[in-house]
Parts: C-alpha cells; structure tokens; sequence
C-alpha cells in the first residue's frame, strides 16, 4: 500500500505525520514515460530533442501549476521555485534530470525531478512555509547518450567545463548542443552557476542490486565512487601458432590475460568499494592461427576516496613493470579519464538517515558506483542522495521497475531531509 497525504491545518499540524502523495507521484512518472514511449515499456527522450522539449515543456506545466517561478540558463538548466519565509537565503535544492538513453526505462533520473516536484505539491497541500526557498532543477543532458561530456548542464553550471566547450559539442548527425537548445527553445538567460544553492539533495534508484538483494528500502548514499579510466597496450610479436614452440612466443594476448585478472585482483584487494572492470578488448590481428602481436584493453578503475584510487593506480603499474620484466614484452599505460571521488556532506547524510529512521523506512549506507549532477553540485554546496531499490538492480534499459511503494517510500524521505534543512 502507498502512503496516503494527511491533511491537517497548519496550525495543529504534526511534520512528523506528513507524507507525500504516493498515488499522484505514480501517476506524473507514468504520465511523463509516455512521452517518448517505447514499445517495451522503456522510454527514449534524447536530450534536446523534440521529445525532450515536450518532456521540459510538461515539467514546467507542473511546476507552474504549483506556483513554482521558472528560471532557465544558458545551458539549459532549468530552475523551479517556491518562495520561503526569508528569500534572502539559498534555496535548498532537489532535482535530476530528464533526458533518457536510447532505450532508457521510466526512473532513472525522471523519479528524482518527480519526487521533488511531488515535495512541492506537498507542501502546497498542507500549506507549508519554509524558512529558506525550495527549488526543483533538471540538468541538461546528464545521460550523455547523445553530447558528450555526460553530466553537461550541471557541470557547466559547477565550471567544471566552460560554456563555449558544451555550446560546441555535436552528436552523430553534426548538430550542436547550441543550434539544438535555440531550436527547442531553451537558451535561457542566466548564466550558468550564477545561481545560489544552500543545499542539494538527488533522489534517484540505485541502479545496482544490493538494496534489493539485503531487502532495504532506502539506501543514505555515502559517495560517488572515484573513476579512473586507463587504455593498456601489450605488444608482443605475431607468429605461426602451429611452427611456434610455447616457451619461444611473445604472446601479447597470454601477458594481456595476466594483466586483466591482476585488474580485478587488485579491486578485491582494495574492497569492500574496490571495483575492477576490463570491458573493451582489441586484438591484433585477430586471426586464430596467428599468435596475437599487440592487445590494447581498457581498465576501469573505482573507489570511495581519490586515495584508495591511487593505490590501485600504484599496484598496477608495479604489477606491469614486473610482468614486462618478466616476459620482455612492452606494457604501456596510459590515463585517459579522471573522475574525483564525491563524498557526500555529513549534514545532508544525517539528514537522510532520521528522514528514513522518522518514517519508519529499513535503511543502510550505500556507494553509487555510476555518476551523477549530485557530483558537481558536491563541489558548491552540502549535498546528499537517496537511493530506492530498482528490480534486479536493472537500469539504463527499457525494463527498468521500481515499485510504487518504493516510489513513495523514497520521496517520503526527500521530503524530511528537505524539511529539515529548509527549516
């Protein structure tokens, strides 16, 4: 069963006994899913597209339905306020984004917008006035599925890459993030970062498996972890495979092995939020008679702090030095990616968890393995995230389900952390 909203007059009204709308929640994500609607049940609304313009141009609807004011910047970022006692303060802050994959599901990042605007129409409901402002954002093109960089609205706004350089960039057909803004209509006037936030908060589903598997409703988010991204190269020489002799090869793919298990080895060393991957293997050339000359792998590396990054990055290149000794083939490493890791502030954590302990909720200390506008909004004010469960931990594809009681159950939660630090 979904919570249901208690009406109480502002006078005699308990905070502690305020619950969102679980029901009109549902509804406005299954409303805004049938925009871009795939054929199974997923969604696909590429950021700056026409569908995506419809996306915004029904959030906003909402918002001003709401009587929320609007604010749209440069990149498209677009801002939605409701007023507070003193607005002199900064607002504290709660969104995500709408853009989807190509075959994105109903959720991802569409139940953290959604859940902010349900928070709003809550308070509206029982006629709640905050001491600070409360706003709801989304951010444009967080997926990066059709401009790169991923997280573009937010990290312009946070000046991790200047305007000019996401105004530039361009997707598969050549069309530019600047042409397809002005063509929808959404190069606002303010400029990015120009802004205040007093403090953020992101609902968002997991998008992994472990709420689920240890049956916990909502997970505090302790950090984004970090990210470091590395292309290796083994070369070794081609050959023969039948008139070869074993202990005379310079096999690259036997020395390349080696190193991708020492990948995940280290990850595990560095645990329990160690995390390993070899995900894009290229062979040369690839013939399977011919002994391989060169393997170039990619290596993913993640951790909860830069330094526990670090280490990994130290035990790899020890471990490739050694190996390279070892067999006279080359190894070369090089970095191509750095994303810092993003704690999240202690308040805003604290927050969340006597949100979840106040309403009853079972809940636990999670790390978000993937990215997201709550990173850069860590950099410029006291931020935290809330996770709900996504079944089989299943994102970024159309059967993408979390359940309406989950739904509920983690705007819930947004709703007293916001409360608590909105005053």
């Amino acid at each position: 069963m979904m919570d249901t909203k208690i009406i109480e007059s502002p006078a005699t009204l308990s905070l502690d006994k305020i619950r969102v709308n679980g029901e009109r929640l549902w509804q406005s994500l299954m409303d805004l899913a049938q925009i871009g609607a795939t054929p199974k049940g997923g969604v696909c609304r590429l950021t700056l597209t026409d569908l995506d313009k419809q996306g915004r141009d029904r959030v906003i609807g909402w918002a001003k339905a709401a009587g929320l004011s609007v604010t749209i910047d440069q990149i498209g970022n677009v801002f939605m306020r409701r007023a507070g006692r003193d607005n002199s303060l900064p607002p504290i802050v709660t969104g995500s984004h709408i853009d989807t994959q190509p075959t994105g599901g109903k959720f991802d990042g569409n139940f953290g917008v959604l859940a902010g605007l349900e928070v709003i129409r809550t308070l509206n409901d029982h006629q709640i006035e905050t001491e600070a402002p409360v706003e709801l954002v989304f951010w444009t093109n967080e997926e990066g599925s059709r401009f790169v960089p991923v997280m573009m609205g937010s990290g312009v706004f946070a000046n991790i890459f200047s305007l000019e350089h996401a105004y530039a960039a361009t997707d598969t057909e050549g069309k530019t993030v600047k042409g397809e803004l002005e063509r929808i209509g959404y190069v606002g006037d303010q400029v990015p970062g120009d802004h205040p936030i007093g403090g953020y908060f992101e609902a968002h589903i997991e998008q992994g498996p472990i709420l689920e598997e240890q049956d916990i409703t909502i997970g505090v988010v302790q950090a984004v972890l970090g990210i470091r991204w590395y292309d290796c190269v083994v070369t070794g020489m081609e050959a023969h495979a039948g008139p070869t002799p074993m202990a005379m090869r310079q096999d690259a793919m036997q020395v390349a092995a080696r190193v991708m298990q020492e990948v995940v080895a280290i990850a595990n060393r560095f645990g329990p939020h160690g995390r390993g991957t070899v995900g894009m293997v290229q062979v040369f050339p690839n013939s399977r008679n011919v002994i391989p000359g060169q393997v170039t792998f990619s290596i993913d590396f993640r951790n909860m702090t830069d330094e526990l990054v670090d280490e990994m990055d130290a035990a790899l290149h020890a471990y490739t030095k050694q190996v390279a000794a070892e067999t006279g083939l080359g190894i070369a490493i090089k970095e191509v990616s750095h994303y810092p890791a993003a704690p999240f502030h202690p308040d805003c954590k604290d927050a969340v968890r006597r949100a979840a302990q106040t309403l009853g909720y079972s809940h636990m200390d999670i790390v978000s393995g993937a990215g997201h506008d709550a990173v850069y909004m860590s950099m410029l004010a006291p931020t935290g995230m809330i996770f709900i469960p996504c079944k089989d931990g299943i994102s970024h594809n159309e059967i993408e389900e979390t359940l309406p009681e989950q739904v509920t159950a983690g705007a819930n939660v947004l709703l007293h952390a916001m409360l608590e630090r909105a005053g």
